[in-house]
């Protein structure tokens, strides 16, 4: 394990990229809120490039072997399949929903991963890991709720679309099992050794960028785009990107916000499995967490592209409040024997 002071500085690189990513997330869709997906294919061959480029200067250093590369791809597919459904979903429904409303629904990741672990692994949960669950789910539901009343950020949101972030939660906690899984059958298979991250990465988002393509008819077809008008939709989403002067709508902030979105989020999950490599999942959770008050506060300001910003409700603020203690409480540390029993 690293040194404290180079951990310290780590998880504040994960941090500080965290809060960026979340805000740059919302901010990319301001200029391509009528291209969603295209930004989702944007967004999915830029890790395609950056992870199997890193792959391959690992395979030459001697840290990926043949074997690793040699290991079955089914699961590698159903990865690609369900992140490409996760992706799609979340970026349809972050089109529509006020900024700070992402953070706190994304949050049901952690319920749903409580959920398929249990039931695709079999692990089981200590009282305090099952309780902190329940309270993200607390905080979601209060959230939520906050619309309920009319005039507060909620309030005019279609229920579907509150809906397909949850359910992208879902997709994305169901890949994130899966990759668990082939750590855990690789080692079998690798005697002992488990796989190299950047392979499970890369063939995953290998599959991903595939699945995304592939889907991009059926998931037009759900936004009301014809198949046979998906050349036009997608060359409308090149330009509005490349925010040529002969653009039907405004796409101001093009390209340099999708971009600098993407060039974050990819430093942020690199930074992350950085984290991960040097100390621990549970540091890294807890570390990246440690963003979303942060980031709920910058998403409620009036910002570049957003001037009105969104009004915070007390029930709003209560709901990100029992959240984030619920994520405190499922990620305090236990002892080592509770530990092994538990995960």
């Amino acid at each position: 394990m690293s040194s404290s002071p180079a951990i310290a500085a780590a998880s504040a690189a994960v941090v500080a990229l965290a809060v960026a990513n979340r805000v740059l997330y919302k901010l990319a869709l301001v200029p391509l809120k009528q291209y969603p997906f295209f930004l989702a294919q944007l967004t999915t061959f830029g890790y395609v490039a950056v992870y199997f480029s890193i792959l391959y200067a690992r395979y030459r250093a001697g840290v990926v072997t043949g074997d690793m590369l040699a290991l079955p791809k089914r699961r590698f597919a159903a990865i690609g399949l369900l992140e490409a459904l996760g992706l799609a979903a979340g970026m349809s429904a972050g089109a529509m929903l006020p900024g700070p409303a992402i953070p706190i629904l994304s949050q049901s990741f952690l319920v749903w991963q409580l959920i398929f672990s249990a039931l695709l692994l079999g692990r089981t949960y200590s009282m305090r890991q099952i309780i902190g669950c329940f309270l993200v789910a607390s905080g979601v539901i209060l959230a939520v709720a906050s619309g309920a009343n009319e005039g507060q950020f909620l309030s005019e949101v279609k229920f579907i679309w509150l809906a397909l972030m949850v359910a992208s939660s879902a997709f994305q906690a169901g890949a994130s099992i899966l990759k668990e899984s082939v750590f855990i059958d690789g080692a079998k298979r690798l005697k002992g050794r488990r796989p190299d991250i950047f392979v499970v990465n890369s063939f995953g988002s290998g599959f991903q960028a595939l699945f995304v393509f592939l889907l991009l008819p059926l998931l037009s077809n759900l936004k009301g785009i014809k198949f046979a008008e998906l050349p036009a939709y997608l060359n409308g989403g090149a330009e509005c990107f490349l925010n040529v002067d002969d653009s039907l709508i405004d796409c101001g902030g093009a390209p340099f916000l999708p971009l600098l979105f993407i060039l974050v989020n990819m430093a942020f999950n690199i930074a992350l499995l950085n984290l991960v490599k040097m100390s621990s999942a549970l540091v890294a959770s807890l570390t990246a967490t440690s963003a979303v008050p942060i980031s709920i506060y910058i998403l409620s300001l009036p910002l570049p592209y957003i001037p009105h910003g969104a009004e915070l409700s007390s029930s709003f603020i209560l709901g990100a409040v029992v959240l984030l203690m619920g994520l405190i409480t499922y990620n305090l540390p236990q002892s080592s024997k509770k530990q092994s029993k538990t995960e």
